[in-house]
Order: C-alpha cells, then sequence, then structure tokens
C-alpha cells in the first residue's frame, strides 16, 4: 500500500477529530440528527448544549449575531420545569427547520457536570439558571456583576416563553411570536424594502452553495472523461479565490489528491459504472468546505417560500465573489473555469442552456478582471430580466424577493448617473459602469467576507493565493506542482501530504492535454 494512501489517511483522521471539537455548524446540526433518532414524544431539544471544551469555539465559529446562553443544573427541578419554555423560544432560532436561523444562537451549559465548573465560575452564576445575551464573541470574557462596561447581560425577564420572547423582542426591535413557523414571516427582509440584505451573512450561503454543488455531482454521477477537465478548473479557481477559507483548503485536498482519486483510465467502457459508484464513495470523505457544511438552511439567500432563492443564489453570489478576486491576468481561466462548470454541472437544463449561451456570446478573451466582473454582472441581470417576465407570467416568484435589476439604486446610487424609463431593462439604464465594479468590489468582495474577518477564519491577506500558484497552464491534464503550494499554504495539516506528491509530481512524465 502506497505511503499517499497512509499520509492522507493520517491528514483525514486529524481533520476529523478536529473538527468534531468545536463547530457550531456541527453542534447545529446534531440537533435534528438527535431528535430524529428518538422516536419518542418528547418535545425536541433545540437548545445547543455546550460545556468548557467547545464553548469559545461554538460561539466563536456561529453565524448567529446574538447568542442567549442558560447556565442551568440538571438536578435542579427549577431548571427541568424551565427548560420546555426556553425550547419554545430556541425552536425559532435553532437547527436546520428554524424560523429565523442566523439570528440568535440559544444554548445551555450544565453546571453540575465538574468539566464545567470554572467555566460557571467564569460567569459568576449564584442560582439556577442564570440567562445571558450578546454578541457570540464576547463570552469568551466571562461576566461579572460589577463590571461598568460590558457586552454580555444577565437576562432579567425570563421566566416563560413569552416573557423570554418578548425581553428578546425589546432588544432587537422584532415582534417574533412563538407561533411563527418556517417561511410564513412578515418581517423577512425584502430585496424591495431592504436590498442591502446583510451580505455579511452570505459568506456562509456560498459555503452551503458550494457544498450542495458537489453533492449535487456526486449523486448524480456527473464526474465523466469529458467533464473532468471542467471540474479541475473549478476546483483551481476555488482553491485560489473562494471566499472562504475552508473551502478553499477542501477544494485543494481534492485537487492534490485528484490523479489518485480519478486516474483517466478508470473511466473506460468497461470501467465506467463501476468507477463513477467508487467515486461517490470516495470524494465523500472530502468534504468540499469541511464536516461542518452544508449546514441545511439558508440565510442571505432565503427566500419567502420554501422552493425560491436558496441554492441558486448562492450560487450566482460565489461566482460574483470569484469575479471580484481574481487578478487581471486569471479573468480569460475564470470565464472559461466558470462557464465549463455550468455548462457540465449545473443540472436545471433550461438555466445551465441560457447560460452557456450568454458564454457562447463572447467572441474575445478577457485581459482584465474589471471586464470579466462586468460580464458577470450584466449577464446575471439578463438572466433576471428574462425570470421577470417568466415569472410574472407563470406567478411562480417569490412575492418578497423578486427579480430586480441590479444593483438597485438605493443600494447604489452613483451607478445610476441617468436612467431611461422604469419599465426598460438593464440595456435602458446608462450605467456608470465604473462606479458598477467599485460596488461590486466592495459588495462582493469587502463586506462579504466582513464578517468571517472579524472572526479570523479567512486570513484573506496572510494566505494569498493566485491562479499562477495552482495552474501552471489552462490545459493542464496532471493537478500541477503549485496546487501542492496551495495546499501547504491553505493548511499545514497536509503539508507532508503536498510535500510527498510535489517529489511525486517532478517525477512523473508529463501528459498530453485534453484540448
Amino acid at each position: 500500500m502506497s505511503h499517499v494512501f497512509w499520509i492522507l489517511i493520517l491528514s483525514l483522521s486529524i481533520l476529523k477529530a478536529t473538527s468534531l471539537q468545536a463547530g457550531s455548524r456541527t453542534v447545529l446540526r446534531l440537533i435534528s440528527d438527535n431528535n430524529a433518532g428518538s422516536g419518542g414524544s418528547d418535545p425536541r431539544d433545540y437548545g445547543v448544549e455546550l460545556n468548557a471544551t467547545n464553548f469559545d469555539g461554538v460561539l466563536k465559529d456561529t453565524p448567529a449575531t446574538y447568542a442567549i446562553v442558560e447556565f442551568f443544573a440538571h438536578w435542579c427541578p427549577a431548571c427541568r420545569n424551565y427548560k420546555p419554555h426556553y425550547e419554545k423560544v430556541a425552536r425559532l432560532f435553532n437547527g436546520p427547520d428554524a424560523v429565523y436561523p442566523g439570528i440568535i444562537l440559544m444554548t445551555r451549559v450544565d453546571c453540575a457536570l465538574k468539566i464545567n465548573s470554572d467555566l460557571c465560575d467564569k460567569f459568576s452564576v449564584g442560582h439556577y439558571p442564570m440567562l445571558f445575551w450578546g454578541p457570540p464573541t464576547k463570552f469568551s470574557s466571562g461576566w461579572k456583576p460589577n463590571q461598568e462596561k460590558r457586552d454580555i447581560r444577565e437576562i432579567d425577564d425570563w421566566r416563560t416563553a413569552e416573557h423570554l420572547l418578548n425581553w428578546i423582542n425589546k432588544q432587537i426591535g422584532s415582534s417574533y411570536g412563538l407561533d411563527d413557523e418556517n417561511f410564513e414571516n412578515e418581517l423577512l427582509p425584502s430585496n424591495i424594502t431592504d436590498p442591502g440584505q446583510k451580505i455579511v451573512q452570505a459568506v456562509y450561503d456560498v459555503e452551503e452553495a458550494t457544498a450542495t454543488a458537489f453533492d449535487i455531482i456526486l449523486e448524480h454521477k456527473m464526474i465523466k472523461s469529458k467533464t473532468r477537465a471542467s471540474l479541475i478548473k473549478f476546483l483551481q479557481l476555488l482553491v485560489a479565490h473562494h471566499p472562504s477559507r475552508r473551502c478553499r483548503k477542501g477544494s485543494a485536498e481534492v485537487l492534490v489528491n485528484f490523479d489518485e482519486l480519478y486516474p483517466l483510465d478508470m473511466w473506460s467502457s468497461d470501467k465506467d459504472a463501476a468507477a463513477t459508484d467508487n467515486l461517490k464513495e470516495v470524494l465523500h470523505d472530502f468534504q468540499i468546505c469541511g464536516k461542518e457544511v452544508p449546514r441545511g438552511y439558508w440565510m442571505f439567500c432565503r427566500g419567502s417560500k420554501n422552493e425560491t432563492r436558496g441554492f441558486s443564489c448562492g450560487l450566482w453570489v460565489l461566482m460574483h465573489s470569484l469575479s471580484v478576486r481574481i487578478e487581471d491576468g486569471e479573468s480569460q481561466f475564470a470565464f472559461i473555469s466558470i462557464c465549463d462548470f455550468i455548462h457540465n454541472f449545473f443540472i436545471c437544463e433550461d438555466c445551465r442552456q441560457h447560460f452557456y449561451e450568454m458564454c457562447s456570446r463572447v467572441t474575445s478573451p478577457f485581459k482584465k478582471a474589471r471586464d470579466f466582473a462586468l460580464w458577470l454582472w450584466s449577464a446575471h441581470n439578463e438572466v433576471n430580466e428574462r425570470l421577470m417576465k417568466e415569472e410574472a407570467s407563470l406567478k411562480t416568484g417569490d412575492p418578497k424577493f423578486p427579480k430586480i435589476i441590479w444593483p438597485p439604486k438605493q443600494l447604489c446610487p452613483s451607478c445610476y448617473p441617468s436612467q431611461g424609463p422604469k419599465d426598460k431593462g438593464s440595456n435602458q439604464i446608462d450605467w456608470d459602469k465604473d462606479e458598477v465594479f467599485k460596488f461590486l468590489t466592495s459588495y462582493y468582495g469587502n463586506k462579504l467576507v466582513s464578517l468571517y474577518n472579524e472572526k479570523d477564519l479567512l486570513a484573506n491577506d496572510r494566505t494569498k493565493v493566485t491562479l499562477d500558484d495552482v495552474v501552471a497552464s489552462t490545459n493542464a491534464v496532471v493537478v500541477p506542482v503549485g496546487a501542492a503550494l496551495a495546499i501547504a499554504i491553505a493548511s499545514c495539516v497536509f503539508g507532508a501530504l503536498a510535500c510527498y506528491w510535489r517529489s511525486r509530481q517532478k517525477n512523473r512524465k508529463p501528459r498530453r492535454s485534453w484540448n
């Protein structure tokens, strides 16, 4: 058995152990898993159980804006009686079926467990239960009753579910109700009343869309000899420019091992069916964005109806984010990679054909990143214009999120130096394209990753990687030596594997291009 295999197994074991230590989304997903297996009539446990080993990590990594921590003791009768009230509120905010995901993470800590003694002391817990409120990242500093300036506050009105939810509504200016149900929320921000829609939270949806896209590829056995090249190119683009560090790392892990996982001869006619079945099993071990993703719900890309927005919205945000992160010399490669990926792997037939037709109209190579970003923006508006008419005719659109020309004037007034009649499409608007490009760069660049930067989950400037590091040429058959460098930069865990792989690549005979 090869050395590569054993190094890979070791690396995956390390990753698995790491992912189970602290990741709010792993914990959140366990809520539904635990409930699904209970089979009883007990109410669901939506509150996330934390302890001293994962407390800081979960709260640092949660996408939620606020957190509530209940300190209790399992032997306390009052705590047991309060639990149903707490769960009624937690149902609204926690888990993949949350009515309002990404707003509040509701957790609890059992102070009767020895492991949590110091943690409970850190919050000066003097009676049970005690509930605290604040920004998730601020909980690491604890709480003292006499602190003058503190980000963490004790909740003083919590004794029933109604009281706790009313207290929450007062803090954030909401009007949530205990009977609110999924996708029936009149307070869901609309792209008409609130066109900004918290783009900072979209980075989590970009991760979700990336993981979902690769799940679809595996489920539908879409990796074939004729699509292999386009997948490699797209992976190279993700390694260099995905806005999420964990997706860059996961993409690089697959890319580095691509020749081992997908040798060219495995698609011979007598092996094809068995090969694709094996690929599905093998690649599931390589979580493209880590084992915490997908979470099973959308935040920025959430529609007012279950069947609207979601994956397609997340995929558009991913493509826009890639378009504003590339360098000038990478623009044509990015264009080809995205067009080929959609053409080969996007499973909606009409959407795939329309997108490919727009790609086919481009006759000259892109030389500037600005030109590619503006082309993608224009293509997206063209899609929106077409869908506006179809959805208006068939009444299949999302009433809270109707298709609009982007960006709206509320978000970018300087993009509209003058404007034709409002009923005209994007082509009738006298856009200031310099301002549009500035907006795209800010909106899908800095703003998109601002939440991650605050939590130190991206390290954009410290791990700057370009496509030159990842691909030797756009026609590479074998994953190039630069990919090993990219993965070594992205994660020290895979350093040994990358170095060993690089040494093998240097001694490998060059193969002919497939283009």
